[in-house]
């Protein structure tokens, strides 16, 4: 049996990994619930690994209400310290504030333009942008700069470039991957 073939940045020792890469990453997500789960976990990866992030999303999931939206936007300074306690997530004070406040603009966001979805997908009029090889473009530093005028933290371009290729916006798959869909 031929082993299929990925992009090279999986690291085919952990099955996590690498059903995340075949499954997940790069497949257009329009479901807001996922849009906010995918959003504060790459907010959470800031200096960090993806890797990391994703070993500890169930943990994630679990001190986050399962990314309940209303629920995180009620969050209070005792949630938070309990937060701060969970040996399963990364416990850094900034990001866990950041996740709140970025729940609550999500939920803004979502009011004004009438759901996430619409407001992400509007930056590339519905369309799957299929690029490799970067880090961030033009179309992550836009998002990031109105996030950031939201009032959202931990969006920086890289981060939401990492996010856009996560909810399949951007295809990054490798040419020779046999995820790799283009139109």
């Amino acid at each position: 049996m031929t082993e299929k073939i990925r992009c090279r940045w999986v690291n085919h020792k952990n099955p996590l990994y690498i059903r995340y890469h075949d499954e997940e990453w790069g497949v257009p997500v329009h479901d807001d619930h996922k849009l906010f789960e995918m959003l504060i976990l790459e907010s959470f990866q800031a200096g960090l690994s993806w890797e990391c992030i994703l070993n500890k999303r169930e943990a994630f999931r679990r001190a986050f209400d399962d990314f309940d939206l209303e629920t995180v936007c009620g969050y209070g300074d005792e949630k938070l310290e309990r937060l701060m306690q969970e040996p399963g997530i990364v416990r850094n004070k900034l990001k866990i504030r950041a996740a709140v406040n970025n729940a609550r603009i999500f939920q803004a966001i979502q009011q004004e333009q009438g759901s996430f979805n619409r407001y992400l997908w509007h930056w590339t009029e519905g369309q799957v942008v299929y690029e490799t090889g970067k880090v961030s473009s033009e179309l992550s530093d836009a998002v990031s700069k109105d996030l950031k005028h939201w009032g959202m933290k931990f969006v920086g371009t890289v981060i939401i470039y990492s996010y856009l290729q996560a909810v399949g916006v951007i295809n990054s798959h490798e040419e020779s991957c046999f995820c790799r869909r283009d139109n």
